[in-house]
């Protein structure tokens, strides 16, 4: 793979009505503030990250984590395009610094197509049609006339959230132009972590794009001269990241990790001296000594928090900048295998793997959390079962009141079932935990809109 395709301006669903040059912003910035004024971000405001939505205590919800991805992202891309640039005198200067709007255009979006009630949702969807009421759709697969591909049923079963991201960006839905978002290629590139099929989930947990959007990232892929590494009859291919992915990867890797021991202190679920030992172990104890100097300790423990934190984070983009100019070539190959973070230096890796025990025995595991699972689950489910039941029998009546709910831009009529699914899938996906939470109440009769 080479710089000079992989960073391409084409939009998608634009690609023969170039846009004039009238402005200064670039195609990339246009990406990023295309995104942050979109409906479908906004939303992300309501959407669980880790904790549930704030009460009196402010956490990190799905919007503010994107925001710092977003921020981390634009300064790994940024700092690597200075790298390359020493490396490669040769390459366009406007090309590489293209890099750090990329990036950060891409972490803005990719958690935008996550469902409500965070990664519960997601298990939710895919248990209900793997082991749920939804497995009778199953039988739609096979026979005369099918109603549903097998690729179409095993993108259900496997429901994951980076998919549904690049569908959210680049399916035309009724009513909305054709390409989406009409995103860059290269942004859109950036944000398919796995670039396959879901087939594929079978022997890897994560897949890239629904059946409904292969053509769309196989037409980018070509555009930009991504590798294909494995072609075989009767499945997607599988291809290389877009190098870039690996950058998104990392300013995710380093926000939900170290962003989620902040909230858990703010949470008290972990005490200051935890907090501040997890954070510390990120440095060499000269290191650690000069750190706890620069706050005395009558300061706010909530600020030498920040503070370590922001130490944290910092040290941990300049080891990732580090690792992928290392790498530059194996990555540009597709053989460099594992993120970024797998990679780190020997101290910083075993701080980060102490940080992820704790997260997984104190922080995911605790009740606040759970309870999340266990509402959203409920929720989901009910939702799902009721919603795919009126698919299936529009004209009843009860059906009839369930979709005048779905905004028209949602195909839940649609001639073929495996569309009506997706259609549903595409309506509860979109939703906030809010707006589900009240949707079940009222469907349920919990709750009575006010005259």
């Amino acid at each position: 793979m080479k710089w000079t395709s992989l960073i391409s301006s084409k939009r998608y669903g634009k690609e023969d009505s170039p846009k004039p040059r009238e402005e200064s912003r670039t195609e990339f910035q246009r990406d990023f503030d295309r995104l942050i004024f979109s409906s479908a971000f906004r939303r992300l405001q309501n959407k669980t990250q880790v904790f549930p939505l704030p009460g009196s205590i402010f956490v990190h919800n799905r919007l503010t984590h994107s925001l710092e991805v977003s921020s981390v992202g634009r300064s790994l891309g940024t700092d690597v395009a200075r790298e390359l640039q020493r490396l490669h005198p040769e390459l366009d200067e406007a090309l590489l610094s293209a890099m750090g709007p990329i990036v950060s255009a891409a972490c803005l979006a990719h958690d935008m197509g996550n469902p409500p009630f965070g990664h519960s949702g997601e298990r939710a969807i895919r248990t209900f049609f793997s082991e749920g009421t939804g497995r009778r759709f199953e039988s739609l697969v096979s026979g005369d006339g099918r109603q549903l591909s097998e690729a179409e049923w095993t993108d259900m079963t496997r429901f994951d959230g980076n998919a549904n991201t690049f569908r959210l960006l680049t399916h035309h839905f009724q009513g909305r132009r054709q390409g989406g978002f009409v995103m860059t290629y290269s942004t859109l590139a950036s944000i398919v972590k796995y670039p396959m099929g879901s087939d594929h989930a079978l022997r890897r947990p994560k897949f890239g794009y629904f059946e409904g959007e292969r053509g769309a990232y196989l037409t980018i892929a070509a555009e930009l001269g991504i590798k294909c590494l494995e072609q075989a009859e009767g499945h997607s291919p599988r291809y290389a990241r877009h190098p870039l992915v690996y950058l998104v990867e990392a300013a995710d890797d380093i926000c939900y990790e170290i962003m989620d021991i902040e909230d858990a202190h703010k949470l008290r679920l972990l005490s200051t001296a935890e907090t501040t030992e997890l954070l510390l172990g990120f440095f060499a104890p000269e290191e650690q000594q000069s750190l706890a100097d620069a706050y005395g300790s009558d300061t706010d423990p909530d600020d030498r928090i920040v503070y370590y934190r922001s130490c944290v984070i910092n040290a941990l983009e300049r080891a990732c900048v580090r690792l992928f100019v290392d790498h530059e070539q194996q990555i540009l190959d597709g053989t460099f295998t594992g993120s970024l973070i797998d990679h780190l230096p020997p101290l910083l890796h075993s701080a980060y793997h102490r940080c992820e025990e704790v997260a997984a025995a104190r922080i995911y595991r605790c009740k606040e959390v759970t309870n999340v699972d266990l509402a959203g689950y409920r929720i989901i489910y009910t939702l799902l079962e009721l919603m795919t039941d009126a698919v299936t029998h529009p004209d009843k009546a009860y059906s009839q009141l369930l979709l005048a709910q779905v905004p028209p831009q949602y195909e839940v009529r649609a001639e073929r079932m495996g569309h009506r699914l997706m259609a549903v899938l595409d309506f509860l996906s979109g939703m906030t935990d809010i707006y589900a939470l009240d949707l079940y109440r009222k469907i349920n009769g919990h709750s009575l809109p006010s005259v």
